[in-house]
């Protein structure tokens, strides 16, 4: 069950036409204004789709839709070519996750070479995951990314799955991390220690925040040139330090001053592993850190409606995007344990990058300048994430699952989803202004931990599609040993907190296990959210849920929960 479903009107022989997707050689026909009926849908409909007026309503009854083969337009038009969605694509990868995490990855992990591992490890497994998300989206090449791929696949209970990504996105769908870490960055520039002041941190993530949403809400081609801008900025600096990583490690130097370098040797084999902490518990966490650093692969799978030719396009983008994210992480990270003394790495928190760029380049350009380029880095990452979950809640909001559903589904008044914008701004100020030391780490392992859930179920509900429906038309099929293996390691990821370390208390162990607890509840959430809706409701009050469509004012097409008392469900 997904998002549109088939619209007909009967013709003058007493057929019907299908509304979306009338045959070319048909001339485009309209619901007549405000007009009401129930059809049974079809599960064949042709490629071209035709328009709806304001106010148009139709319900359908939609168990049997084929949504693979529903032509989907976005309002917006097809607006991305290939550059554009490679911008959108690593500019989501490489956000602060290089320039922030490696700092408390190595603190917990304890080692330059198990560090290391898990950065290489966490390429190869996004590699797992995006051969998923690949198979998914050329499939179904439809805006949504999970949430059209997990109500095609499961589609009882009715309404179960689409209830559950529409409760995750609109409590966890915030883009907070990002916006912390900018305002740490600028903070450091100006010389002040991001610890002492904290309020400024939070005020500069919130107007960074507001800043960017009234852009993508106000100004759509705008916001896509500044998000292009930004992203070819970040690979630039990316370029840089890898350069500066290449200069370390070949010739083997560790510049303490402007003025002077002293030699260095490489570390041994021996040395690199020193002090690694081999628990599984403590590795999950870490790893949760190294795939948020990886997150954003699937990015462009939420905005597929508006991506030029999207199959060709995904398939060679998405690949190209993780292999230049994997080399430039490793290069850089090398790069930070060269530079920066492994004391100083453990102590960083998320100035890592900062105490690399001070380090290397001296005290003036170093702490004030690439600083602030690290700054422009993390805005560009808020923006194309913000772009494209915008586009997500507005698919949720069409689907009618979210009250006054209209509002958030609408492409009015700037053209531009300022709704769905809305709906994301206000858990990410919310979240950026809680009072606490550790935000942003809380916040990776609460992004990172529900994800594993999502990933398995898509990794599942794929391998199922192989079995129950050969038929489906698949332009890249994902290795099947590498998704069995996905499952098996989020299966591993979803236990691993509740692993308890040696001589850990249960304060102690409850306390680190706190981001897997906020996770499951949202889940239970949204389960409860479905129950009183979809069940309990409509029994004690004796109406059935079915959907209807409706045409906004933009053109926009959305669903209608609509209350159907069951003496007439049974009589149609």
């Amino acid at each position: 069950m997904a998002g549109s479903v088939a619209l007909y009107q009967p013709t003058s022989n007493g057929e019907t036409t299908p509304l979306l997707g009338a045959p070319p050689s048909t001339a485009a026909t309209h619901i007549s204004q405000g007009r009401h009926r129930r059809q049974k849908s079809s599960s064949s409909f042709e490629s071209s789709a035709t328009t709806l007026n304001s106010g148009d309503i139709i319900t359908t009854t939609r168990g049997d839709i084929e949504d693979d083969v529903l032509p989907e337009t976005a309002v917006l038009g097809r607006t991305l070519g290939w550059g554009s969605t490679y911008i959108l694509i690593i500019s989501r990868v490489i956000g602060s996750g290089i320039f922030a995490t490696p700092g408390s990855i190595v603190s917990s992990v304890g080692s330059i070479g198990l560090s290391l591992t898990l950065w290489v490890a966490g390429a190869l497994i996004s590699w797992f995951g995006l051969a998923v998300g690949l198979e998914y989206g050329c499939m179904l090449p439809r805006s949504g990314g999970d949430k059209v791929y997990l109500e095609f696949t499961y589609r009882r209970p009715r309404f179960l799955a689409s209830t559950i990504v529409a409760v995750h996105a609109v409590v966890l769908g915030f883009t907070a991390s990002n916006c912390i870490v900018f305002g740490e960055y600028i903070l450091f520039a100006l010389g002040k220690l991001p610890s002492e002041h904290r309020v400024e941190v939070r005020a500069l993530a919130v107007t960074l925040m507001t800043l960017i949403t009234i852009i993508h809400g106000c100004f759509l081609k705008t916001g896509i040139f500044i998000q292009n801008l930004l992203g070819w900025i970040k690979i630039g600096l990316i370029v840089f330090m890898t350069l500066a990583s290449a200069v370390v490690v070949l010739a083997g130097y560790r510049p303490t001053n402007p003025s002077e370098a002293t030699h260095l040797p490489l570390p041994s084999w021996d040395v690199i592993w020193e002090g690694s902490v081999w628990n599984w518990s403590i590795i999950s966490t870490a790893l949760f850190k190294v795939f948020y650093s990886y997150a954003g692969l699937q990015n462009v799978n939420n905005v597929l409606n508006e991506v030029r030719d999207p199959v060709r396009t995904l398939k060679s983008v998405a690949p190209t995007a993780l292999f230049t994210a994997c080399l430039l992480y490793f290069l850089v990270n090398v790069a930070y344990f060269l530079i920066v003394p492994l004391d100083e790495i453990k102590k960083s928190g998320e100035l890592i990058a900062a105490l690399f760029f001070q380090r290397l380049l001296g005290e003036t350009t170093g702490r004030v300048f690439l600083p602030l380029a690290v700054a422009v880095s993390a805005a560009g990452n808020v923006m194309v994430v913000t772009f494209s979950l915008a586009r997500l809640n507005q698919e949720i909001a069409r689907q009618g699952l979210l009250p006054y559903g209209h509002l958030w589904s609408s492409s009015q008044p700037f053209g531009a989803p300022l709704g769905a914008l809305i709906v994301h701004y206000l858990p990410s100020v919310a979240v950026i202004c809680v009072p606490a030391r550790n935000i942003y780490s809380f916040i990776l392992a609460v992004e990172g931990y529900p994800g594993q859930f999502f990933v398995l179920a898509t990794s599942l509900g794929l391998i199922w599609l192989r079995k129950t429906r050969p038929d489906l038309n698949r332009p890249y099929r994902a290795f099947l040993p590498a998704v069995w293996a996905r499952i098996a390691l989020s299966l591993a990821m979803i236990v691993a907190p509740f692993i308890p370390t040696t001589g850990e208390s249960h304060r102690d162990h409850l306390f680190r296990v706190s981001y897997a607890l906020v996770g499951i509840s949202v889940f239970v959430l949204a389960v409860l959210y479905w129950l009183v809706l979809v069940v309990v409701l409509p029994r004690l009050s004796g109406y059935v849920l079915d959907e209807a469509i409706e045409a906004l004012q933009d053109g926009t097409a959305i669903t209608k929960l609509i209350r159907i008392p069951k003496e007439d469900r049974h009589s149609t």
